[in-house]
């Protein structure tokens, strides 16, 4: 388990198209290089946090970090699902997020509809947990405003 906060950018590229079409509920995907530079201590699993778009404004967020047992991938992914309706995509866009917490370990489910239920429970715990006092503050997060690249884990003030 990795020591929170934990914060990592990177360009939103296209997944699995799965998010959106199968499940409703969209994710902005981190490209292999993002994934790869993960620690070791950063297992898979659910994780809740705040993300950012193109310096935008910081919303909620619940990330899968992992092989989606369920869909049997080959590949570790790190895939965001901003609790906000985004009006269109943003592939290309820069993405920022600050873990704060882990909700569940991977696991594959029976059906499509059991995953769903799953992943909205995630989706009601992060926003549960986010609005901690503990949690808000780093919605405020220099991190967020600045503008300049830097290396996954912890921001300098």
């Amino acid at each position: 388990m990795t020591d929170f906060p934990f914060f990592t950018e990177g360009e939103v590229v296209k997944g699995f198209g799965r998010g959106s079409k199968e499940l409703g509920i969209p994710t902005a995907n981190f490209p292999e290089n993002v994934v790869e530079q993960l620690p070791e201590s950063v297992s898979a699993g659910i994780y809740f946090g705040w993300a950012c778009v193109d310096g935008g404004d910081v919303y909620k967020m619940v990330m899968s970090i992992g092989w989606n047992p369920y869909y049997q991938n080959k590949k570790r992914s790190m895939e965001t699902h901003i609790i906000h309706k985004f009006d269109e995509d943003f592939y290309g866009s820069s993405l920022k997020v600050c873990l704060l917490g882990y909700i569940r370990a991977e696991r594959s489910f029976k059906s499509l509809d059991e995953l769903i239920v799953a992943i909205k429970n995630d989706i009601s715990e992060a926003e549960s947990q986010l609005d901690k006092v503990e949690c808000i503050n780093y919605k405020e997060d220099c991190f967020f405003q600045c503008s300049a690249s830097m290396a996954n884990g912890n921001p300098s003030s």
